[in-house]
């Protein structure tokens, strides 16, 4: 497993890039929102289908299903790879 923590201080442009940098189509990947201890986080899983424009697809769903802009990424996690 390797994980990748935004910067807080990564614009939109920065956090894409390092997010493309990171995965890979195929991978497996935990995505948080913030740091755990936080009230209102979220954990997405899934398979990384996209490296869209402003966001990373997962399982193949948009944003509002499932898939995550990366603006909204605290940390990236790699489960596993193809």
């Amino acid at each position: 497993m390797t994980q990748l923590t935004i910067p807080p201080d990564a614009d939109e442009e920065r956090a894409t890039k390092l997010v493309q940098e990171h995965v890979e189509i195929g991978d497996v990947v935990e995505v948080r929102n913030q740091e755990r201890t936080e009230g209102d986080a979220f954990d997405v899983t899934g398979t990384v289908t996209g490296v869209e424009p402003g966001y990373l697809e997962l399982d193949e769903r948009p944003p509002a299903e499932g898939s995550v802009r990366y603006d909204e990424i605290h940390t990236i996690t790699k489960i596993d790879s193809e």
